[in-house]
């Protein structure tokens, strides 16, 4: 166990009320108490020589030594140093040094005032924590003399060694006045920084003193003329302006990390204060998270011999089991011991945005920077930081992006831990590609970064194992007992795998319906949730997001009037600002239900609705939400009911990993006694239910395959272009360590991997994304695979190899007659190719928008090839005789919603405007900004497209906030949205720094609906981003002041 700090309570002089304390710090890394004292003075080097003698001064004390006439110190420590001046065998070391203890501890002389009776000392870190140490261990006398002479001195004395040195810099120093300053100071550059961890050798190491400078020393200038000069110097000087409470807490943290680091680098599970972190870390989750203790289960998953030998977890629990705290108390050991930096993979931008705000905090109080890359959002390559280490909160395909950038400018190494959430994506179509593609290049190029996996909904676990080379935990623990059942008619049945049919009876559903009831809620669902709402939450799955609207449209219609009194001012003011979000319109479903405490939750939602609605909902406004199975797999939103509407998922039936994490949301940790889910089965679907609830998870398998473009090409592409493998044989090489090289025998039945690597290569080459010849066993050069230039921008710009030339033709026909007169153009090439299949213009309004636009935008049109007669006879509905490529179509159709929505910025009218759902037009607005931003990536690797690069970046940004332009800088905090920003705008925080530094309890005050807790996450994420910001500044100013090592005529 790592041994508990300490430190030394002087006791108070006569008539002195208040005590003084120090930091604990390690017993083996005790530090020079005065300087410690001195870390905020900003001097350096020992302090100025002291005059041989006082006689010139003004004695202030008289021969006292304070002005309560109590001389006994005085007298005492003169007696004693002419006692041991006179014992020539004595070792005599200046006053003014402080001792460095051993080991065993600190150990005080103290006599007549000071009482050596006492054998433990001991220090209170902050409120909670203290620790206690004994002196075992004999001291020698000339140790117990010097211990405590000068135990501690007050701040100010801090200003007066200042400008002692400064007085005495010019002039010139005598060799004995050199010799005592050397004794008696330390420098202290390298205890000022606040990570400094002191070398054990170096401490413990004691100072060579020669009999002739001791003599000259004290014939200089007695102990009791150097105590009484260093009083005097304390009465005249001022007081330093630096909290002793905050330089108490810095200093116990810094030990602490020390402590930390050292030992997770022996590989000991013998840890320190908390978990090998600070003690700060566990006050920082009881106050932000309100997290007391750990659960069993995460203690036992921390303390894994595997996780101290720093071997990659794969770790599995059901949902709601508490595997994020686990995650992050293992990020926190990487980023504040190892001094490394940190990828967190997500699945969803909202998750990782929720990520972000959750931990911002603690990277303001840490001293870590939080970097949220997803959407538009991130740098390629990340700043390289000097001093703060970062934790980039990612999505899949940034986070896969990142790590290209990383393994390309060669600081893969930098990056020391990985974390992916939901790992079960790998087997999910071209996510899981690009999930199995970052991971495969991290093991490959990096054996220092560990990788931790978790998931609710694992069950080929050997296959990742092997494929991650990882250790394996789970447990079936829940913080809140699940109870499963089905309702089949009026009977309702618990899920029992051990009977025979998987159900066993459990009652009959109380309910007395209409006929008209009957009717119109033939399912029962009223009969449901009125079981536990108002008072408890509930959430109903539904198979489309129509659905989701029938539901809460029809429960309001047969809900009891009380339940509009439940909360009733709370739920008119979440339409109030469900109004200003649509400034002025409101969903007239949501205005009809929110009365009741009801709501849907879709993608049909503009970012802003569906945050609005999960916090009335996470507050207990809205006690029940019709939601699709997104719901599930984003934000945790949990309810003491869960009711499944049918075993489908749009038209598909349910899957055993869906079902679970549908089910997973039943029950509230700290809230519920137990949770329940019901899920609503037909009699026709009764045996394929039963099938599901007792079968077992799907496994997860490799989707290279199955995702050519995605999976398997780009793969080859990057390997080549990042110099991973640049021949047919190491190809086959890395390939082997992938998911799909270990799961071959099962996914490629007709083909050898080897003839598929082969294929992928030769249509590479034929694309003109790589050069070469592809040969079996690599014997000479010839046989050496090279990127293209068109090939290196396809792989950096993230660009899906099936659209890489296409988007090259649209951007070299762009540089013959490229059109700046409005967006449209740019806009044109920013509209992301897959999003065009699910478009169906209404020709009507294609028109419309047509006769709209001015003459140099209609050339526009002419120029991508969509004639204008074309759109005149669909509209009017005549034959079409010349074949018009319906991609470029529907495109085009896409880019005038685009072209609209940045000249309104109001989702809901240019929705009208278009007869699309406002969630279409937010999905295609987030999707357009992140392509752009894309693109931007591949001109800038293409020299011909130069001018892309200025025009891309301001549409960039347009796209992916899409409001006035003074909003901008507010909506670049995480969690601040389009509403929020005009909010704090109004109320005058115009700018980053103003909400960096503003109080959460003032916003609160002055900003309606924002709740305490969201106040501090905005203001954490603002002082988050402000440090970001100034940090890059700052490296790119050390980087431009860095002296070269190469210069000309210089050794």
């Amino acid at each position: 166990m790592a041994e508990p700090s300490l430190a030394v309570r002087r006791k108070s002089r006569p008539g002195s009320v208040s005590k003084r304390s120090r930091a604990p710090v390690q017993p083996s890394a005790v530090c020079s108490p005065v300087a410690r004292k001195r870390l905020s003075s900003g001097g350096e080097g020992p302090p100025a020589e002291t005059p041989c003698s006082n006689e010139s001064e003004e004695d202030m004390f008289g021969d006292h030594d304070s002005f309560y006439g109590n001389d006994s110190l005085l007298a005492e420590v003169d007696d004693i140093e002419k006692k041991y001046l006179q014992d020539k065998n004595k070792n005599i070391k200046v006053a003014g040094e402080i001792i460095i203890g051993n080991q065993s501890g600190i150990h005080q002389k103290k006599q007549d005032n000071f009482s050596n009776s006492e054998n433990t000392v001991v220090l209170k870190a902050d409120k909670e924590d203290a620790f206690q140490m004994n002196e075992n261990d004999t001291v020698d006398s000339n140790q117990e003399l010097t211990e405590s002479i000068l135990d501690d001195l007050p701040s100010s004395q801090l200003l007066y060694f200042e400008k002692m040195r400064e007085l005495s810099s010019g002039s010139r120093i005598s060799p004995v006045s050199e010799r005592r300053n050397k004794c008696v100071n330390f420098s202290l550059d390298e205890i000022r920084s606040p990570s400094f961890c002191p070398d054990t050798e170096h401490r413990n190491r004691p100072t060579d003193f020669s009999s002739e400078s001791k003599c000259d020393l004290f014939k200089t200038e007695t102990l009791k003329d150097h105590l009484k000069s260093a009083m005097t110097g304390n009465a005249k000087a001022q007081t330093l302006q630096v909290s002793k409470t905050k330089q108490l807490k810095e200093a116990v943290l810094s030990e602490e990390i020390c402590v930390a680091r050292k030992t997770i680098e022996s590989s000991s599970v013998d840890i320190g204060p908390f978990y090998g972190l600070p003690s700060k870390v566990k006050d920082l989750f009881r106050q932000f998270r309100g997290i007391e203790m750990l659960y069993e289960w995460q203690h036992d998953c921390l303390m894994l011999e595997s996780l101290q030998q720093r071997k990659n977890l794969i770790y599995s629990l059901p949902t709601s089991g508490g595997k994020t705290l686990v995650a992050e108390i293992i990020i926190l050991q990487e980023l504040l011991c190892r001094q490394k930096d940190v990828l967190m993979i997500l699945p969803y931008v909202a998750i990782v945005q929720e990520k972000v705000r959750g931990l911002s905090s603690f990277g303001i109080e840490l001293g870590f920077l939080v970097e949220e890359y997803a959407g538009s959002k991130g740098r390629f390559p990340p700043i390289k930081r000097r001093i703060k280490k970062s934790l980039y909160i990612a999505t899949i395909e940034k986070g896969h992006a990142l790590v290209n950038s990383l393994i390309e400018t060669e600081r893969i190494d930098d990056l020391g831990l990985v974390v992916v959430d939901e790992l079960h994506m790998l087997g999910e179509g071209s996510r899981g590609a690009t999930l199995e593609i970052t991971l495969a290049k991290i093991l490959y190029t990096s054996k220092n970064t560990q990788i931790i996996g978790m998931s609710a909904t694992l069950n080929n676990v050997g296959d990742l194992q092997k494929f991650l080379q990882a250790e394996y935990y789970t447990n079936n623990f829940r913080p809140v007992e699940l109870k499963e059942y089905v309702k089949i008619r009026d009977s309702i049945y618990a899920v029992d795998s051990k009977t025979e049919n998987g159900f066993t009876f459990s009652r009959l559903l109380n309910f007395k319906y209409s006929s008209n009831l009957e009717k119109a809620d033939p399912d029962h669902i009223i009969a449901l949730v009125t079981e536990v709402i108002p008072k408890y939450s509930c959430l109903i799955f539904c198979p489309t997001k129509k659905n989701c609207e029938n539901v809460a449209s029809m429960l309001c219609k047969y809900l009891k009037k009380e339940f509009r009194a439940h909360r009733e001012k709370e739920k008119q003011d979440l339409i109030k600002n469900l109004e200003n979000i649509g400034n002025g319109s409101v969903c007239p479903i949501l205005k009809q239900t929110v009365p009741f405490g009801i709501a849907y939750h879709h993608s049909g939602l503009t970012n802003d609705e569906r945050k609005s609605i999960e916090e009335a909902y996470s507050t207990g406004v809205l006690c029940l939400l019709a939601c699709t199975a997104t719901l599930a797999a984003g934000v945790n939103l949990p309810a003491r009911r869960v009711i499944l509407r049918a075993p489908y998922v749009a038209n598909d039936f349910l899957k055993k990993n869906q079902y679970k994490q549908m089910i997973g949301r039943a029950g509230r940790a700290g809230i519920d006694s137990a949770g329940e889910s019901i899920l609503i089965v037909q009699e026709k679907d009764k045996h394929l239910v039963q099938d599901l609830v007792n079968s077992p998870l799907e496994n997860c398998y490799s989707s290279l395959l199955l995702e050519l473009t995605k999976g398997m090409q780009s793969l080859l592409l990057s390997l080549v272009g990042l110099k991973i493998a640049v021949t047919h044989e190491e190809v086959n090489n890395f390939m082997c360590s992938t998911l799909l090289g270990i799961q071959q025998q099962l996914l490629s039945k007709e083909k050898s991997l080897s003839e598929i690597i082969k294929d992928g290569l030769e249509n590479l080459i034929e694309k003109g994304l790589l050069k070469g010849r592809i040969c079996e066993k690599d014997h000479n050069s010839e046989c050496t695979l090279t990127i293209t230039p068109l090939g290196k921008a396809t792989y950096k710009g993230s660009i899906d190899l099936a659209y890489c030339n296409l988007l090259y033709r649209e951007l070299k026909k762009g540089l013959e007659g490229l059109i700046l007169e409005s967006n449209l153009h740019l806009l044109y090439l920013a509209t992301p190719y897959d999003m065009t299949s699910n478009c169906s213009p209404d020709w009507m309004i294609y028109l419309k928008q047509f006769n709209q636009l001015s003459a140099a935008e209609q050339k526009v049109v002419d120029i991508v090839g969509v004639p204008e007669s074309f759109i005149t006879k669909k509209a009017s509905g005549q034959a079409i005789r010349k074949n018009v490529d319906s991609a470029v179509v529907n495109r085009l159709y896409l880019s005038f919603v685009l072209y609209t929505l940045l000249k309104e910025t109001n989702i809901w009218s240019v929705s009208e405007k278009f007869n699309m759902s406002r969630g279409y037009v937010q999905n295609l607005l987030n999707s357009a900004a992140s392509f752009a931003s894309c693109v931007l990536r591949f001109s800038e690797e293409l020299e011909e497209f130069w001018v892309y690069k200025a025009l891309l970046t301001e549409l960039t940004k347009k796209l992916t906030y899409c409001v006035k332009t003074e909003l901008i800088p507010l909506m670049e905090v995480a969690g601040v949205l389009e509403v929020r920003a005009k909010q704090l705008y109004d109320a005058g925080y115009k700018t980053l720094a103003h909400l960096a530094n503003a109080n959460p309890e003032t916003l609160v005050k002055v900003i309606e609906h924002l709740s305490r807790s969201q106040a501090k996450q905005i203001v954490s994420s603002a002082k988050m981003l402000l440090s970001e910001k100034a940090e890059a500044l700052q490296e790119e100013v050390e980087e431009l002041l860095k002296v070269p090592t190469d210069i000309p005529g210089t050794c």
